[in-house]
């Protein structure tokens, strides 16, 4: 096994550091009305149902808004794509913290949270450029565990809020975007691995069976991840009446699982096969979300929260070492499609929740529904795989010793 400074001196780090910042901090901003919910929803006495949507907004519009970025970065550069959306970012901070003072100014700020939330695709495009393809994972995986922005978010957000009023955390948030903006524009260089294609060939990942099978694989592990790093600190605050507080560190528990567990995925599916890593990830989301419709104690639901959330991450590190195999000339754009896919499971899964609160009593359905999904996937993988390996990937997902020159040019989708 190769060691981590082995991996890293095959890259270019600094690059893989500012990509990683840049995701991290786009995804702090991202989560931000799901961190401060318990408060929103205090303030305008939303019903279950409105607060699911209101979670749910940003990541709706961060899912629209990444394939259009992913797609621009091919033309202008991922770099300098990073630069000009943490720069709108910044405005539409100022925004919040000058114009929100109604439920509807919120759900328009949630929209605007959905531009930090297109940062997917090209953060993990622009870190793992520079590195080989038996290196990808892991450097995909280290720029993917950006989404530890979850941590801060929850971390931070409520204890701001509760002192200053949540308003004036998107202010906070503004001024600190300003420390990923810095590092991208003096660490970052932009890797040398793309290639001039058309338009159509830059979409071509859309017209293909294997793009909407990773999405729907996605919609699991990283919609499972979005939408209950949003969800979370209300349904604690709800289901076992913590404090606001105490909701967003238990949160932060969870989330902190799944950030950091995202590295080790993509580790391990370039060393045992990204296919490999994802059925068990599979299988073990099945059995997590099945175990917290018992409405177990605090601790034990926390606990499982943990395995769930370790779970998801590990699954999105491992998808995102594929990746990078199947589309190594468009892996922005391909990305994108495929986290645009998967943040739209992130938008369903709150409402879910929130209307199974509202009319059913409980949360136990939203989980039932997820479990159910998670395992018609696991099946669906069994097949698909079949005919990825030896096409365009080694045995049980593994990168191929000499890679097929172009495998962006498979059959398209038929009806």
């Amino acid at each position: 096994m190769a060691s981590f400074k082995t991996v890293m001196k095959s890259g270019h780090p600094p690059t893989l550091f500012a990509a990683f910042l840049y995701f991290d901090f786009c995804f702090a901003i991202w989560v931000l009305n799901g961190a401060m919910g318990p408060f929103i929803t205090e303030t305008y006495k939303l019903t279950p149902a409105q607060t699911g949507f209101m979670i749910s907004l940003p990541i709706l519009a961060g899912a629209i808004m990444r394939f259009p970025l992913g797609v621009l970065a091919q033309y202008i550069g991922r770099k300098n794509a990073a630069i000009t959306e943490m720069g709108v970012i910044v405005l539409a901070m100022a925004y919040g913290f000058f114009a929100v003072s109604s439920y509807n100014d919120v759900l328009a700020m949630g929209v605007l949270l959905g531009i930090a939330g297109a940062s997917f695709g090209v953060a993990l495009s622009l870190g793992s450029g520079w590195f080989p393809p038996e290196h990808k994972g892991l450097a995909m995986g280290i720029a993917g565990a950006g989404n530890s922005g979850t941590v801060l978010a929850v971390l931070f957000a409520p204890p701001l809020a509760q002192m200053y009023g949540w308003q004036a955390v998107y202010g906070f948030a503004g001024v600190v975007m300003l420390v990923p903006l810095v590092v991208m524009i003096i660490l970052a260089k932009e890797p040398p691995d793309l290639h001039g294609q058309s338009f159509k060939e830059h979409i071509s990942c859309l017209f293909t069976k294997d793009g909407w099978a990773f999405s729907l694989i996605y919609v699991i592990t990283f919609g499972g991840f979005i939408g209950l790093s949003n969800f979370l600190p209300t349904f604690f605050y709800e289901q076992f009446s913590v404090t606001k507080v105490e909701a967003g560190r238990l949160t932060m528990l969870a989330a902190l699982m799944g950030s950091g567990i995202r590295i080790v995925g993509g580790y391990f599916a370039d060393k045992l096969g990204g296919v490999a890593v994802l059925s068990v990830v599979l299988l073990a989301a099945v059995a997590a979300f099945l175990a917290l419709t018992a409405n177990p104690s605090l601790a034990m639901t926390t606990i499982l929260f943990m395995f769930c959330f370790a779970a998801l991450g590990a699954g999105n590190g491992a998808l995102f070492q594929l990746v990078p195999l199947r589309w190594p000339n468009n892996t922005a754009v391909a990305g994108s499609m495929i986290g645009e896919i998967g943040a739209l499971g992130g938008a369903i899964l709150p409402n879910v929740m929130g209307l199974s609160k509202q009319y059913t009593g409980h949360f136990a359905t939203g989980f039932v529904i997820y479990a159910v999904f998670a395992a018609v996937v696991l099946g669906c993988l069994a097949l698909w795989q079949r005919n990825w390996v030896g096409s365009w990937v080694g045995p049980r997902g593994k990168a191929l010793s000499s890679p097929a020159e172009d495998n962006t040019k498979l059959q398209p989708v038929t009806a």
